[in-house]
């Protein structure tokens, strides 16, 4: 059965402001209005200003056009936080004629507090424009595994020669969410847990060979979920490890949780306790990153048909 509507996938993400003057604007909107403490705003401002910027809506872009070819259908990017909006990527599609849209989150492990806040904000816009197929959650889909995988395995290859030595711990990581979201149901760290076994799975690791543990808690207060990646490398150097390997496996691109958290506050900190530490390449414009999307959007595409 032939597909007459007009098809196009829409890729949501959390944005990220272009400058380090406008992180405050960014940061008001990431909180829905609710001013935070001024030396909050400042340490956010300060670790933008040593990443330079970050390059988050570059690179969703990329994979968006990357996608657009692998698919040979358009692909439109909206941002909850920054440019280009949410709002801005539906009157695009409005005015492209778009009838049906499988929405895909570069978060692969659903929460309320990022895939549900990226739904909420595309219902708001969207109205009765198009018809929207929504994906939750794709997690464990088995090509976005492979492509955590292939850069685990190029990232400690090189960690061990530099090292010299095979007994390199791995730490996978992901975004830290409030405590409450976990206590009222959210799948969110069951998913991202899943996802770092079946990576680690991927990788022919052993189950002592890597942990996990949630980076990037909220500098504003509140109990968050751990434990945390400082905690973790302590508990490492305890047991006489003196090298560690990061990898994010809740990120789909670098930007700030990468560039700075991970390549400037975690490395420091390993510093101090006298050891080194290496982070796996993130996914960027991985080839099979984009066939994981892909997949997502034809399945997706192919069961509506069969439904409609």
């Amino acid at each position: 059965m032939a597909d007459s509507r007009k098809n196009a996938v829409l890729l949501l993400a959390h944005g990220s402001p272009d400058s380090v003057g406008q992180v405050p604007d960014f940061l008001l909107r990431v909180t829905g209005g609710r001013p935070l403490p001024q030396p909050v705003v400042e340490e956010v401002k300060h670790r933008y200003g040593l990443i330079g910027r970050s390059p988050l809506t570059e690179l969703t872009l990329k994979q968006a056009e990357l996608l657009a070819g692998e698919l040979g259908m358009p692909v439109y990017v909206g941002m909850r936080n920054w440019n280009p909006f949410i709002a801005d990527a539906v009157r695009a599609m409005v005015s492209d004629g778009i009838e049906h849209a499988v929405a895909i989150c570069l978060a692969p492990q659903n929460s309320r507090t990022s895939v549900g806040l990226y739904r909420s904000d595309l219902a708001s816009n969207q109205g009765t424009a198009f018809a929207v197929d929504f994906v939750e959650s794709w997690h464990d889909h088995p090509l976005l595994i492979r492509a955590f995988a292939e850069r685990l395995r190029a990232g400690l290859d090189r960690a061990r020669r530099e090292a010299q030595t095979q007994e390199i711990p791995i730490i996978f990581t992901a975004h830290s969410v409030p405590e409450r979201t976990i206590a009222d149901g959210d799948p969110y760290e069951s998913q991202a847990k899943e996802t770092a076994s079946l990576v680690a799975r991927e990788a022919s690791l052993a189950s002592g060979d890597w942990t996990f543990a949630f980076q990037s808690q909220s500098m504003s207060g509140g109990a968050w979920l751990g434990p945390r990646v400082e905690d973790t490398i302590l508990s490492l150097k305890k047991k006489g490890h003196r090298d560690v390997f990061v990898q994010p496996i809740g990120f789909l691109c670098d930007h700030v949780e990468v560039l700075y958290d991970i390549d400037i506050g975690f490395k420091q900190f390993a510093a101090m306790q006298g050891m080194r530490l290496w982070r796996a390449e993130s996914l960027n414009d991985s080839s099979l990153l984009v066939a994981a999307l892909a997949d997502v959007a034809r399945t997706r595409l192919s069961q509506s048909l069969l439904a409609s």
